[in-house]
């Protein structure tokens, strides 16, 4: 289970299942949530199928499930061995800035469909002024995110550099 000779496999799996629970209890279902910690903590931030199911010890269906959400909220990316039908699955460095960035169209979207629920349902009834208080929460936080993302990329720079 060792990426790095010396490195105590129960330690990785320790942190693996810690990382993972702390995960789950932010909303992320049991089982991506293990597989995402798993590529977290390899050196290479790619491991197979097989790989995944022997470091968590679940089986392949199990990994199949797990990557297939994962690839959909682009947390992770699927990529073909070299010379291989088999497929690696990769956390990027910039993990969090890419599914934040995805998310920016998701909020758009949920805004648009909030706009529509306001004027179907009213500005002025109850569901519809709580409809106008969620869009103009997704709003801000829309404007902010943008904003924080930016400097998010000088910040990157400055401590890791150009990548």
């Amino acid at each position: 289970m060792s990426d790095v000779a010396g490195r105590d496999p129960e330690v990785v799996s320790r942190f693996v299942e810690r990382f993972a629970a702390q995960l789950v209890e932010a909303g992320l279902a049991r089982m991506p949530a293990r597989v995402f910690a798993a590529l977290l903590a390899s050196d290479s931030g790619a491991l197979t199928s097989a790989e995944l199911g022997e470091r968590l010890q679940v089986s392949p269906a199990g990994v199949s499930g797990a990557v297939r959400y994962l690839s959909q909220v682009h947390m992770l990316s699927r990529e073909r061995e070299p010379g291989s039908r088999r497929e690696r699955y990769r956390v990027h460095s910039d993990q969090w800035y890419q599914a934040l960035t995805n998310r920016e169209a998701i909020i758009k979207r949920w805004e648009d469909a909030l706009r529509e629920g306001v004027a179907s349902l009213g500005a002025e009834t109850p569901a519809g002024r709580r409809l106008a208080e969620t869009l103009a929460f997704f709003e801000f936080i829309e404007k902010d995110l943008a904003e924080m993302m930016e400097r998010w990329q000088v910040r990157r720079a400055e401590l890791f550099g150009d990548r």
